[in-house]
Protein backbone atom coordinates (compact mmCIF):
# COMPACT_ATOMS: atom_id res chain seq x y z
CA UNK A 1 0.00 0.00 0.00
CA UNK A 2 1.28 3.48 -0.87
CA UNK A 3 1.65 5.84 2.07
CA UNK A 4 2.06 9.63 2.08
CA UNK A 5 3.86 10.83 5.19
CA UNK A 6 4.35 14.47 6.18
CA UNK A 7 7.35 15.10 8.42
CA UNK A 8 8.04 18.45 10.03
CA UNK A 9 11.70 18.77 10.93
CA UNK A 10 13.95 21.46 12.31
CA UNK A 11 15.61 23.26 9.42
CA UNK A 12 19.11 22.11 10.41
CA UNK A 13 22.10 20.58 8.68
CA UNK A 14 21.72 16.79 8.42
CA UNK A 15 17.97 16.54 9.11
CA UNK A 16 17.21 15.33 5.57
CA UNK A 17 20.13 12.89 5.68
CA UNK A 18 18.93 11.32 8.94
CA UNK A 19 15.48 10.68 7.47
CA UNK A 20 16.88 9.22 4.23
CA UNK A 21 19.36 7.08 6.19
CA UNK A 22 16.58 5.74 8.40
CA UNK A 23 14.64 4.64 5.30
CA UNK A 24 17.64 3.03 3.62
CA UNK A 25 18.69 1.36 6.88
CA UNK A 26 15.29 -0.34 7.01
CA UNK A 27 15.52 -1.35 3.35
CA UNK A 28 12.65 0.88 2.20
CA UNK A 29 12.47 2.54 -1.14
CA UNK A 30 11.26 6.13 -1.22
CA UNK A 31 8.98 6.61 -4.25
CA UNK A 32 9.05 10.38 -3.85
CA UNK A 33 10.48 12.87 -1.39
CA UNK A 34 10.07 16.64 -1.39
CA UNK A 35 11.42 19.02 1.19
CA UNK A 36 11.11 22.75 1.64
CA UNK A 37 10.81 25.51 4.16
CA UNK A 38 7.43 26.13 5.80
CA UNK A 39 5.81 29.34 6.96
CA UNK A 40 8.14 29.12 9.97
CA UNK A 41 11.74 29.77 8.90
CA UNK A 42 13.24 27.20 11.31
CA UNK A 43 10.92 24.39 10.15
CA UNK A 44 11.01 22.32 6.95
CA UNK A 45 8.33 19.96 5.67
CA UNK A 46 9.18 16.66 4.03
CA UNK A 47 6.54 14.84 2.05
CA UNK A 48 7.52 11.22 1.62
CA UNK A 49 5.70 8.69 -0.54
CA UNK A 50 6.65 5.08 0.08
CA UNK A 51 5.11 1.64 -0.26
CA UNK A 52 4.89 -1.34 2.05
CA UNK A 53 2.63 -3.27 4.40
CA UNK A 54 0.81 -1.44 7.19
CA UNK A 55 2.71 -3.03 10.09
CA UNK A 56 6.14 -2.09 8.75
CA UNK A 57 5.08 1.40 7.69
CA UNK A 58 3.55 2.04 11.12
CA UNK A 59 6.99 1.19 12.52
CA UNK A 60 8.57 3.66 10.07
CA UNK A 61 6.27 6.43 11.35
CA UNK A 62 7.28 5.60 14.95
CA UNK A 63 10.97 5.68 14.03
CA UNK A 64 10.56 9.01 12.21
CA UNK A 65 9.04 10.42 15.42
CA UNK A 66 12.16 9.35 17.34
CA UNK A 67 14.64 11.19 15.11
CA UNK A 68 16.30 14.12 16.85
CA UNK A 69 15.22 16.85 14.40
CA UNK A 70 11.63 15.64 14.05
CA UNK A 71 8.89 17.99 15.22
CA UNK A 72 5.81 16.16 13.96
CA UNK A 73 4.98 13.16 11.77
CA UNK A 74 1.57 12.73 10.15
CA UNK A 75 0.55 9.77 8.02
CA UNK A 76 -1.64 11.50 5.45
CA UNK A 77 -2.65 8.27 3.72
CA UNK A 78 -6.09 8.08 5.31
CA UNK A 79 -6.52 11.81 5.97
CA UNK A 80 -8.30 14.35 3.79
CA UNK A 81 -5.44 16.09 2.01
CA UNK A 82 -4.41 18.33 -0.84
CA UNK A 83 -1.77 16.66 -3.02
CA UNK A 84 0.16 18.19 -5.92
CA UNK A 85 3.15 17.46 -8.11
CA UNK A 86 4.90 19.43 -10.85
CA UNK A 87 6.28 17.93 -14.03
CA UNK A 88 8.31 19.47 -16.82
CA UNK A 89 7.86 17.35 -19.93
CA UNK A 90 9.92 17.96 -23.08
CA UNK A 91 8.03 16.54 -26.05
CA UNK A 92 9.28 16.02 -29.61
CA UNK A 93 7.16 17.95 -32.12
CA UNK A 94 9.19 17.46 -35.33
CA UNK A 95 6.73 14.99 -36.88
CA UNK A 96 3.60 16.14 -35.06
CA UNK A 97 1.29 19.10 -35.08
CA UNK A 98 2.35 21.72 -32.58
CA UNK A 99 -1.31 22.73 -32.21
CA UNK A 100 -2.26 19.13 -31.36
CA UNK A 101 0.33 19.02 -28.57
CA UNK A 102 -0.81 22.41 -27.24
CA UNK A 103 -4.47 21.27 -27.30
CA UNK A 104 -3.59 18.13 -25.35
CA UNK A 105 -1.60 20.23 -22.85
CA UNK A 106 -4.67 22.46 -22.41
CA UNK A 107 -6.74 19.42 -21.40
CA UNK A 108 -4.33 18.94 -18.48
CA UNK A 109 -4.17 22.71 -17.85
CA UNK A 110 -0.53 22.53 -18.86
CA UNK A 111 1.55 25.54 -19.85
CA UNK A 112 4.12 25.86 -22.60
CA UNK A 113 7.33 27.03 -20.91
CA UNK A 114 9.82 26.54 -23.75
CA UNK A 115 9.73 25.81 -27.44
CA UNK A 116 12.25 25.42 -30.26
CA UNK A 117 12.22 23.91 -33.74
CA UNK A 118 12.32 20.31 -32.42
CA UNK A 119 10.80 20.22 -28.92
CA UNK A 120 8.18 21.83 -26.73
CA UNK A 121 8.48 21.84 -22.94
CA UNK A 122 5.28 21.70 -20.93
CA UNK A 123 4.65 22.43 -17.27
CA UNK A 124 1.92 20.30 -15.73
CA UNK A 125 0.78 20.48 -12.11
CA UNK A 126 -1.77 18.46 -10.19
CA UNK A 127 -2.25 15.21 -8.32
CA UNK A 128 0.22 12.44 -9.25
CA UNK A 129 -2.54 10.57 -11.13
CA UNK A 130 -3.05 13.58 -13.42
CA UNK A 131 0.70 13.77 -14.09
CA UNK A 132 0.73 10.04 -14.94
CA UNK A 133 -2.21 10.50 -17.31
CA UNK A 134 -0.50 13.42 -19.07
CA UNK A 135 2.76 11.49 -19.43
CA UNK A 136 0.86 8.57 -20.97
CA UNK A 137 -0.82 10.90 -23.48
CA UNK A 138 2.50 12.45 -24.55
CA UNK A 139 4.48 9.16 -24.77
CA UNK A 140 3.46 8.51 -28.42
CA UNK A 141 4.87 11.94 -29.41
CA UNK A 142 8.25 11.04 -27.95
CA UNK A 143 9.18 12.40 -24.53
CA UNK A 144 12.77 13.63 -24.81
CA UNK A 145 13.19 14.54 -21.13
CA UNK A 146 11.09 14.76 -18.01
CA UNK A 147 11.58 16.06 -14.49
CA UNK A 148 9.05 15.54 -11.71
CA UNK A 149 9.10 17.40 -8.41
CA UNK A 150 7.77 14.62 -6.26
CA UNK A 151 4.61 14.85 -4.23
CA UNK A 152 3.85 17.70 -1.87
CA UNK A 153 0.85 17.37 0.42
CA UNK A 154 -0.94 19.17 3.23
CA UNK A 155 -3.62 17.88 5.54
CA UNK A 156 -6.87 19.69 4.90
CA UNK A 157 -8.26 21.79 7.72
CA UNK A 158 -6.30 22.84 10.78
CA UNK A 159 -2.73 24.10 10.90
CA UNK A 160 -0.32 21.22 11.25
CA UNK A 161 2.68 22.90 12.90
CA UNK A 162 2.25 22.81 16.67
CA UNK A 163 2.69 26.15 18.42
CA UNK A 164 5.50 24.84 20.60
CA UNK A 165 7.26 23.14 17.61
CA UNK A 166 8.40 20.20 19.79
CA UNK A 167 5.06 18.46 20.19
CA UNK A 168 5.75 15.07 18.63
CA UNK A 169 2.35 13.65 17.81
CA UNK A 170 1.00 11.40 15.14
Amino acid sequence: MKRTISVLVENTFGAFDRVATMFSGKGFNIDSISIGQTEIEEVSRMTIVTEGNDQILDQVVKQLNRLIDTIKVVDLSKEPKTVRELALVKVNHENHSLQEIKNLADIFRGKVVDINNKTITLEITGPPEKIEAAVNVFLPFGIKEMARSGTVALKRGEQSIPSNKKNKTK
